[in-house]
């Protein structure tokens, strides 16, 4: 798998499995078989007969409900 960070934006995690012709690490991967599960046996079993690029909208509706989890900003320090 290439050396890329996450799909999801601030996720700082090794990458773990595709999404299409991105990768994810292996928490978002596993929302996302989740995610595609609950879609029903149909979508599962369709996603696996799908192109690379055709699974990048798949993807791309996943990721529209990713909860996204911003990094606090670094404090000043107070000492003198």
């Amino acid at each position: 798998m290439r050396n890329e960070p996450c799909l999801i934006q601030y996720c700082k995690a090794k990458t773990y499995a595709p999404a299409g012709t991105h990768a994810l690490c292996k928490e978002h991967f596993l929302e996302f078989v989740k995610w595609r599960r609950r879609r029903g046996q149909t979508m599962f079993f369709k996603y696996g007969a799908m192109t690379m690029d055709e699974r990048d909208t798949i993807v791309e509706e996943w990721q529209k409900t990713v909860k996204l989890i911003e990094p606090a900003a670094p404090q000043p320090s107070s000492q003198p």
